[in-house]
């Protein structure tokens, strides 16, 4: 009987899956990792990694990204996607050179910060504070978060105009004669384009695979409250607090807590061979969550499965994957990200400012997050809630609600 439930799902899969979702995965994968693996590869030589343990952070983030998306969104039918903490990362990279830590003392503290995203999921505590949130700031939050990148797909025509005009006028004519297929077919030109004129720099690609490499974990008290505590916060504000909210805009009921259990879960089980934080993801969440990954939202988990496959390879493939996504121009990356981002950006702003008793709040919250600014750390994303919150609090505390 259970042989034939799993089989059954299987199939399921498959026959919800199309080229859109497919594409809509493949493209998270690439903005989501191309973006950003620079900065952990700087984290792991700030700690002294050698080429195996960077290869082995790669399998071990790879594989934990892949399974906590995939399997996931079989069994629950809904896009969960989750990712590495790329501001986690940055602070890594920044302590780790500062504090002169080992290696072992950087694996007990990610282990540390497992263990504390574990707490914060098993007793539910996160859940209950964004559920505080009013849906206007939380809309705002996500345009703010998402806006950036739409800002550097145009930005981008500096360095590469002809790349991104080919691009913009592949993804307008997809949005009129094929709406649904309209960011495979921009990708698709892209590619075509990139190879015809020889800007795929295939040097980078080698074909190696990657083995896991076992660092044990030395727990010390500077470690944890240089390394696991900052860690820990900006992961918990600045990658699941939006990444929250790209669910719930969406219009998707998940068990966020169990799902926060679940990340800091894997994170505690691969952290001695790389894993240094694992957390729900924002911007490639809306790239899988959004019509352009399928048109019936009830289908779009096929685009998580496809991402977590994905992300899977990447481990198991380490360099090979990891060269043949810096193949590509940087420019590509993020026109793509961009042009595939902007039906959630729009729609994050209507919602944002449809209230007009929140619209001023929203605004705020929206600037102050698109700004990207850091304070003691901690990204734009968290302090975007915080001076909306504000704002609505001075603007609304006190006042008695006007009967209909």
């Amino acid at each position: 009987m259970a042989w034939f439930q799993r089989h059954n799902r299987a199939m399921q899969f498959f026959r919800d899956l199309n080229l859109s979702a497919a594409t809509a995965g493949f493209v998270a994968v690439l903005v989501g990792f191309t973006s950003s693996v620079a900065i952990v590869f700087q984290a792991a030589l700030a700690f002294g990694a050698t080429p195996e343990i960077i290869s082995s952070w790669m399998w071990a983030l790879g594989l934990g990204m892949g399974l906590c998306s995939a399997i996931p969104s079989l069994v629950l039918r809904q896009p969960v996607m989750v990712a590495w903490s790329t501001p986690g990362a940055a602070v890594l990279a920044t302590a780790g050179l500062a504090g002169g830590f080992t290696l072992p003392q950087a694996v007990g503290a990610f282990m540390a910060c497992a263990a504390l995203i574990v707490l914060a999921g098993a007793t539910g505590w996160f859940e209950r504070v964004m559920n505080r949130i009013p849906a206007s700031l939380a809309a705002a939050l996500l345009a703010g978060v998402l806006a950036r990148f739409g800002l550097q797909a145009f930005a981008a025509a500096q360095t590469a105009l002809l790349l991104v005009l080919l691009m913009l006028l592949a993804y307008l004519l997809g949005r009129r004669l094929m709406p649904r297929y309209a960011v495979p077919l921009t990708l698709a030109v892209a590619v075509a384009y990139v190879v015809a004129n020889g800007q795929f720099n295939a040097a980078v690609v080698t074909l190696e695979l990657a083995r896991p490499v076992f660092t044990a974990p030395e727990f010390t008290l500077p470690a944890l409250v240089s390394l696991a505590l900052p860690l820990f916060v900006v992961t918990m504000a600045s990658q699941n607090l939006p990444g929250v909210v790209a669910i719930r805009a969406a219009g998707y009921d998940m068990p966020i807590s169990r799902i926060i259990t679940l990340t800091g879960a894997a994170t505690l089980v691969l952290a001695p061979f790389g894993a240094f934080a694992l957390n729900l993801s924002a911007i490639t969440a809306a790239i899988c969550m959004g019509p352009e990954a399928h048109t019936d939202p009830k289908r779009r988990y096929t685009a998580a499965v496809a991402c977590g496959g994905f992300y899977i390879l990447i481990g198991v493939f380490g360099a090979a994957v990891t060269g043949l996504l810096l193949a590509f121009p940087r420019e590509l990356v993020l026109a793509i990200a961009g042009l595939a981002l902007l039906g959630s950006i729009g729609g994050g702003l209507h919602t944002a400012l449809r209230d007009e008793s929140h619209r001023e709040a929203a605004l705020i919250t929206f600037l102050v997050t698109l700004s990207g600014v850091v304070i003691a750390g901690i990204g734009s994303a968290f302090w975007g809630v915080v001076a909306g919150a504000l704002a609505l609090f001075v603007q609304q505390y006190g006042l008695r609600k006007t009967p209909a």
